[in-house]
């Protein structure tokens, strides 16, 4: 039985899946809580297969894994109420919420199986990557290891690690990776309009040029420089562009900002 603690985007995107799900051969029982009536209300009117809870306490009670999924700046407060309900049971804990290390879980809720995820906003529609790791001084079973990894690839591809601190790396690339992808595809969609392209054309132009870049550099498996070079001409167009990039740091500018995702996610901690 699983217990999603907080109904939000990330929530809704890992129960959808989940609930027609076999896990250990069966279908497994999804309830679900969230602060907000509305937000409870919308969930259980679009998943009636997942049950609302109307309390945390009736929401957690005999829960095999329960997923946190607030926001990271009320986690301390979620924590003071979730502790007496959990201290006995001893649940798996899945956390989703970013920047929150561990040992805060360990402190907070004082259990010990806590299994730490970062997972990306495509997972909204199962296209996402998460990174995940579980304490390794936890007793986990079996059965509780593969509970974490199919409520995980219900948002797309899971990718497991030993250490924590990949945890906060991830989440400078894929974590917050989107973020860059959209600034990037607005610019182009703009630089689009600019030339004279309706913003729908320039916007399905550049999704189109994206998604198959990506699906190609995967199906070629080729370095991505090699494939930038296949498109370079001497002193053509794309040799042009490739130049001014290169010319404002591109790759310096884009590296920089992981850089400055990761720094952040250590602080939050």
């Amino acid at each position: 039985r699983f217990a999603f603690v907080g109904a939000g985007k990330m929530a809704e995107a890992m129960l959808a899946p989940l609930a027609k799900t076999e896990i250990l051969g069966a279908l497994p029982e999804i309830t679900f809580y969230d602060v907000s009536c509305a937000v409870a209300q919308r969930v259980a009117t679009k998943y009636p297969a997942a049950a609302r809870a109307e309390t945390l306490e009736a929401c957690v009670d005999g829960a095999d894994v329960v997923v946190l999924c607030t926001k990271p700046q009320n986690c301390d407060a979620v924590f003071d109420r979730l502790r007496p309900l959990v201290a006995d049971a001893d649940p798996v804990l899945l956390s989703i919420l970013a920047g929150v290390p561990m040992h805060r879980y360990y402190d907070g809720l004082g259990l010990s199986k806590i299994a730490r995820s970062m997972p990306n906003t495509p997972g909204q529609i199962g296209a996402g990557v998460t990174v995940w790791t579980k304490n390794a001084a936890a007793a986990f079973s079996d059965d509780e290891v593969v509970l974490c990894r199919e409520a995980l690839k219900a948002m797309g591809t899971e990718i497991f690690v030993e250490d924590e601190s990949f945890i906060d790396m991830s989440t400078s690339i894929s974590g917050s990776g989107p973020a860059y992808v959209f600034m990037l595809i607005e610019a182009m969609v703009d630089a689009g309009v600019q030339e004279g392209f309706s913003r729908d054309i320039a916007t399905e132009l550049v999704h189109q040029t994206i998604l198959g870049s990506v699906q190609y550099s995967i199906a070629s498996g080729e370095h991505p420089a090699v494939l930038k070079n296949s498109v370079t001409s001497p002193a053509g167009t794309t040799a042009s562009a490739i130049y001014t990039l290169e010319r404002g740091n591109f790759r310096t500018v884009v590296q920089d900002a992981i850089w400055a995702c990761y720094r952040r996610s250590l602080e939050m901690g």
